[in-house]
């Protein structure tokens, strides 16, 4: 089977859901997840800049995380396994602004999520899971940020039945300690007061 990219355009601006090109016969498959000609044509500037991969256990949830300075635009594939991929909008002048879309992302389907400047993304792990992120800005430690995974405001609604219940969660001790949505607010609030005043 002979599959060509395919885009389709979601509900927060700028995220896609994208089909890579996929040859399949009987020795197993090709797979080409990211062609910048391809991405042009359809209208989506991405210049790729780096490329890392995860390695994550069944329950792993990795929280809402984000680069708050030099934002790292990320192509999200689930390469094998499978995992419940969430994306929260934080831009102040979206009307989607503190929502969230989940999609499942597995070895079988190969679908990838576009995530725009501007929106924090997480996932919890269903299946033993690599996770491929293919980023248009390299990753700068010191502007590493998130938002808890279980804020009560934002809400997501983690699948934790399918790994057999809250108890089996898995967290870093980084993702244990993240800020709150509400607090999140507050420094975006601050920060841009402080724009303000020096203006």
């Amino acid at each position: 089977m002979n599959q060509s990219f395919t885009f389709q355009k979601l509900v927060f601006p700028g995220v896609y859901l994208i089909k890579p090109y996929i040859i399949r016969d009987s020795r197993g498959s090709f797979i080409k997840d990211y062609s910048k000609e391809a991405f042009a044509a359809n209208d989506i500037k991405y210049d790729l800049k780096e490329v890392y991969y995860t390695e994550s256990r069944k329950g792993v949830i990795r929280a809402i995380h984000f680069q708050s300075v030099k934002e790292q635009p990320k192509l999200i594939r689930c390469i094998c396994g499978s995992i419940f991929e969430i994306i929260v909008d934080l831009r102040t002048d979206s009307p989607y602004f503190g929502q969230w879309r989940a999609f499942m992302l597995n070895g079988s389907n190969q679908d990838q999520i576009l995530i725009p400047v501007g929106c924090g993304h997480g996932y919890i792990v269903l299946e033993d899971a690599i996770v491929s992120y293919k980023c248009a800005e390299k990753i700068y430690a010191e502007y590493d940020d998130g938002i808890i995974w279980n804020d009560r405001e934002i809400a997501v609604q983690w699948p934790v039945h399918k790994i057999g219940g809250i108890d089996k969660i898995i967290l870093s001790d980084k993702d244990r300690q993240l800020q709150t949505f509400a607090q999140y607010k507050i420094k975006l609030k601050t920060a841009m007061a402080a724009e303000l005043t020096l203006t």
